[in-house]
């Protein structure tokens, strides 16, 4: 083995602008170079939509996987401008090609938590070619870029028939080990974004096939209740209950709440959400709801005596048994746990979420004894039989 020092001086460190990094090191960005990170781009691309419709600018967004393996994301808002605007947004040029920290001025308020951050420039780098087309103020433009970089400036192309932006990008196949994006892995995402922001209007179109095209469409005007429903139907209702949900704005956890939940599936099913971001792992807003519930469980049986006087309480596992529920939450600043921000963790958002929980379902118990007896009287039972 050679005695003789190893040299590591300034010359060794090699400097790469933004594009290049991301281009050498894309599974930093995106997850992976699979179809995890290739179905990542086009949940940023889509983000970017419907915050226009969040904010109020937009009505719809529409998906479409072309023939050519591109893909297409379309909303009928104002059009973004090129430029950066007069009210401080950041213009589209620099959205495709800079790291941009912090939320859009002129975005919602709850903006969606986007899987990689850092949004278009890094769609616009992993992509061997995009084109943004914007429909304003009566003109259409277009720009076209390849692998990051600006081909032509943003160009006139004739009157615009109405207004709105379009992104159409094809992932660079040199990067990723498939560029066919998996039309049922898109519309669950696209069904849970709908859920849980009900005046969203989307949908996805697959190009590809031979014959007539394949598309849904997703909206649910009735939120994350309807989630509930939907997630019932995959398992056996074992008992008739009604849903019990509610929004809630709480200005010690500078956000919302919105959650509906039901006893009736043979299993606990419980689905979480932070600025629509899955939280897989739970967190502060998960805890709440099952501290809340039991503390409302426990509270309402032991006041109609429904439970011997002498007796423990049930725990959160026990009252959680048949739960299916969805805890979401809207937040101006988001904290996670962990790198892989599966686990909220605003402190403040547990006693929030709890005490609102406790409020409405103690209220709701008491307007629906009838449903309250069963319900307690089930948990009782499977208390018994753990």
């Amino acid at each position: 083995m050679s005695q003789e020092p190893v040299k590591y001086d300034a010359t060794h460190i090699q400097v790469l602008d933004v594009r290049e990094a991301i281009r050498k090191r894309p599974g930093m960005y995106v997850g992976s170079t699979g179809e995890r990170g290739l179905h990542n781009l086009v949940f940023e691309v889509a983000d970017r939509a419907v915050n226009e419709v969040l904010a109020g600018r937009a009505s719809r967004v529409d998906v479409a996987l072309m023939p050519d393996g591109g893909v297409r994301v379309t909303d009928d808002g104002p059009g973004v401008p090129f430029e950066d605007s007069g009210d401080g947004r950041v213009g589209l040029e620099d959205q495709l090609t800079r790291m941009l920290l912090g939320p859009d001025p002129g975005g919602p308020r709850y903006p969606l938590v986007g899987f990689c951050d850092a949004g278009l420039l890094i769609v616009n780098a992993l992509s061997s070619r995009l084109l943004a087309e914007v429909q304003r103020d009566g003109i259409r433009r277009v720009q076209e870029y390849e692998r990051g970089v600006a081909m032509t400036a943003p160009t006139d192309a004739g009157p615009a028939a109405s207004t709105g932006t379009v992104i159409t990008f094809w992932p660079d196949a040199g990067i990723f080990e498939t560029t066919q994006c998996s039309f049922d892995t898109l519309a669950e995402r696209f069904r849970e974004l709908a859920f849980l922001n009900r005046d969203l209007d989307i949908s996805l179109t697959d190009e590809r096939g031979q014959t007539d095209a394949r598309s849904q469409r997703f909206r649910y005007p009735g939120g994350v209740r309807d989630m509930v429903t939907f997630l019932d139907k995959q398992a056996a209702t074992l008992i008739d209950l009604d849903i019990i949900g509610f929004e809630r704005e709480d200005p010690r956890m500078s956000g919302t709440m919105e959650v509906a939940w039901r006893w009736c599936g043979p299993s606990q099913q419980i689905r979480s959400f932070a600025n629509s971001r899955p939280t897989p792992d739970g967190g502060t807003h998960v805890a709440g709801f099952h501290d809340g519930v039991a503390a409302a469980v426990n509270a309402y049986a032991r006041e109609q005596q429904l439970l011997t006087s002498t007796g423990p309480d049930l725990g959160t596992d026990q009252v959680g048994k048949g739960l299916t529920a969805v805890v979401s939450v809207n937040l101006e600043h988001l904290e996670f746990e962990g790198s892989t921000r599966g686990r909220l963790g605003n402190r403040a958002v547990h006693g929030c979420v709890r005490q609102a929980v406790q409020e409405h379902l103690a209220s709701w118990l008491k307007a629906h004894p009838q449903q309250a007896a069963a319900i307690i009287d089930r948990l009782r039972q499977e208390a018994f039989r753990d």
